[in-house]
């Protein structure tokens, strides 16, 4: 009588080691899927099948998780192919950040609600102010240049995002019901173009 060889059980798969970037990585995955209202630690913590306080142990708090998602978010803009001149490649890097914004759903709010001084938002901000420098040579005013664009960027790429659940007829309604006679006046114009069209529009008139 042989013996029979008994197969030995299937070794566990084993499970990748968490780190802070796959804590983000999994936190931008459910931003994508469910959306801002949906991140919290012990969402992204289910989502990686770990304890809420393995997730913690990596990113502290909440807000430190947001800080480091919009880093991460920062960290998508690229920075070959730019244009020699300072003021073209000013307006080229603002174009490549509200790419990155709108490559994730609630990109431009999650952004909005954090203050991130991590390395990708940092170098971003060098560069952007470098080419704003190089162009007017002031410190000071490519300062407060780069605070417009990114501050005009941030806001009119959030509306764009929360535009898919609002109702276009609206404002209009609104403003054709009161009275609010610079806003008739100028409801044309208003609702002239696309957002990429006033976004174009708008960075080119902050730097003038």
């Amino acid at each position: 009588m042989t013996n029979k060889q008994v197969p030995s059980a299937a070794a566990p798969a084993p499970r990748t080691r968490l780190t802070p970037a796959t804590v983000v990585a999994a936190a931008l995955r459910l931003l994508d899927d469910e959306g801002l209202e949906t991140v919290t630690t012990r969402a992204v913590a289910d989502r990686l099948g770990v304890r809420m306080n393995t997730v913690l142990w990596h990113v502290k708090t909440k807000r430190r998780l947001l800080e480091l998602m919009a880093d991460g978010i920062a960290g998508t803009i690229a920075y070959d192919g730019l244009p020699e001149d300072p003021a073209e490649r000013a307006l080229e890097l603002i174009r490549r950040y509200r790419r990155s914004l709108l490559a994730h759903r609630d990109g431009a709010a999650l952004v909005t609600g954090t203050y991130a001084a991590e390395p990708h938002t940092l170098r971003f901000a060098d560069t952007v102010i470098g080419a704003l420098t190089e162009h007017t040579g002031s410190v000071e005013t490519s300062a407060r240049t780069c605070f417009a664009l990114i501050y005009f960027t941030l806001g009119l790429t959030q509306e764009e995002q929360a535009m898919a659940d609002a109702d276009p007829g609206r404002l209009d309604e609104a403003v054709t019901g009161g009275h609010y006679p610079a806003l008739l006046a100028a409801r044309a114009a208003l609702a002239q173009g696309t957002f990429p069209d006033r976004f174009e529009d708008g960075i080119r008139r902050i730097l003038g």
